[in-house]
């Protein structure tokens, strides 16, 4: 049996540098595809396009991840821009926005990760805290912290018990999406996991799962995604 073709979002950045050569580069840290190989899935990389050709990409896919990545611009959640708040990707953001608006037309099983959780929250109405202490201590290095599950939620069906998961963020799900409901909660009462219960399998979690060894979040959606 194929394996699932599981599409991940990616970012697209000046100036990156390998061997020779500094470029514009389609960037995605190998830490995704490699944990969406080990769940059983087949990785492909979806950099930023037109958004109008977002439906045609998810049509091709069994399953669709948004990637961690910069912060969403305010615009897009009808907020002015707060100092601490990071430069905008609009191309990126479109895109995206793109991907999930298409994979939750078309039913196609989705996680959004980190920012991907965030974005999910944005297309569907809701609204970010756009700096929250806490959750990335140190520059450029992963922290860590317990999340706990929502008894009864898409996320404790695949992840019971309280877990200490990798974690990168400074912005965090404020209003909730319509349709969203909280999943997983962490010490401080951060929303870390969210999910969609009128389809068949949306999820977001505001951790890196890809930065870690617990596969089982990832092996759900490729399941899904096996199952569509």
């Amino acid at each position: 049996m194929a394996r699932p073709l599981i599409g991940v979002s990616t970012y697209l950045e000046s100036g990156a540098r390998w061997g020779v050569w500094e470029l514009e580069a389609a960037l995605l840290p190998v830490g995704y595809p490699r944990l969406v190989q080990r769940a059983g899935g087949l990785a492909a990389m979806l950099p930023p396009d037109d958004p109008e050709q977002a439906a045609d990409a998810v049509a091709r896919l069994d399953g669709l991840v948004i990637a961690g990545g910069p912060d969403v611009e305010p615009v897009r959640y009808g907020a002015e821009r707060e100092e601490r708040t990071g430069p905008p990707a609009p191309d990126r953001d479109a895109w995206e926005l793109g991907l999930i608006d298409a994979a939750l037309a078309a039913g196609v099983p989705l996680l959004g990760i980190c920012r991907g959780m965030q974005l999910l929250n944005v297309a569907l109405g809701g609204t970010l805290v756009q700096h929250i202490d806490g959750h990335a201590e140190v520059v450029g290095v992963f922290g860590g912290h317990a999340v706990k599950p929502v008894p009864g939620s898409l996320y404790a069906g695949v992840v019971p018990e309280e877990t200490f998961v990798p974690t990168y963020h400074h912005q965090a799900v404020d209003r909730l999406g319509d349709g969203l409901v909280p999943s997983a909660y962490a010490a401080d009462g951060t929303v870390e996991a969210v999910e969609l219960p009128s389809a068949d399998w949306v999820l977001g979690v505001q951790w890196h799962p890809e930065m870690g060894d617990d596969v089982r979040v990832m092996r759900a959606l490729v399941e899904a995604a096996a199952s569509g």
